[in-house]
């Protein structure tokens, strides 16, 4: 697999802080990589400098460009999306709208594919299709994450960076969306996953880092870090049961 992106180095600051230490990672292409880790510990700040949202010092390549400090614009040009763990949607119009402004810049760009794009979209996600009318702002937490990532494929990213994407979710909820992440990966898409639950993270993962006061600590197949004493003492003991039930 070749790698799609190869983050190198990064450090990001808030004033004299570093929240992110010269962290390196990787997504190969069609590969599902996560980062676990406690609240605090820079996963969002990490998500939010490599699309262009926060300034950083360190090397970003991504689909064969190297950059610096990215620009959002150039992120989302390179098709590079974020669904950020506040899912951002326009509460005020419907759904359909909501979707239809994901494929803007690719409209803006001159492609003819969207109304192809919004009925796979549907096809992923049928219960945005029943609800397509409804304003956003109506919508339930589990619909309300669906259309977020909905709204993001609508740009057809070659990556798809997911922040808590089970963030107050239901159980039921839980395991519908992350079907439907395994289901991103087996039709090319690669995604990089911020994730609460470590236990459902490594499960769908196929490579995992362990982010700690802005660092990585430790990084590995997936299947090895779940089975590693460190983390399961420290993501995968207390709450357990607890998880099992989120990720079963």
């Amino acid at each position: 697999m070749s790698t799609l992106l190869k983050v190198e180095n990064l450090s990001v600051s808030y004033g004299k802080v570093e929240a992110v230490s010269q962290v390196s990672i990787e997504v190969a292409e069609g590969q599902i990589v996560t980062v676990i880790g406690p609240n605090g510990a820079g996963k969002t700040t990490l998500l939010s400098s490599i699309m262009g949202l926060l300034p950083s010092s360190g090397n970003i390549h991504f689909a064969g460009q190297t950059l610096n400090s990215p620009d959002v614009q150039d992120m989302v040009e390179l098709q590079c999306n974020l669904v950020p763990e506040k899912r951002e949607l326009f509460s005020d119009m419907s759904v359909e709208d909501n979707l239809v402004l994901g494929a803007f810049h690719r409209t803006r760009k001159g492609f003819k594919d969207s109304t192809k794009t919004l009925q796979e979209v549907y096809e992923l996600f049928p219960r945005l299709l029943e609800r397509k009318a409804q304003k956003a702002g109506t919508l339930s937490g589990g619909e309300r994450q669906m259309l977020a990532l909905g709204r993001a494929l609508m740009g057809q990213p070659k990556l798809l960076m997911l922040d808590e994407p089970s963030l107050g979710l239901a159980p039921l909820i839980v395991r519908d969306i992350f079907r439907i992440i395994t289901t991103l990966r087996s039709k090319g898409v690669s995604i990089l996953l911020i994730e609460q639950n470590a236990r459902a993270a490594l499960q769908v993962a196929d490579y995992a880092y362990v982010l700690e006061m802005g660092s990585v600590k430790m990084q590995g197949p997936a299947k090895d870090l779940a089975q590693d004493p460190k983390v399961i003492e420290s993501y995968l003991g207390l709450g357990g049961s607890h998880q099992d039930k989120l990720s079963g």
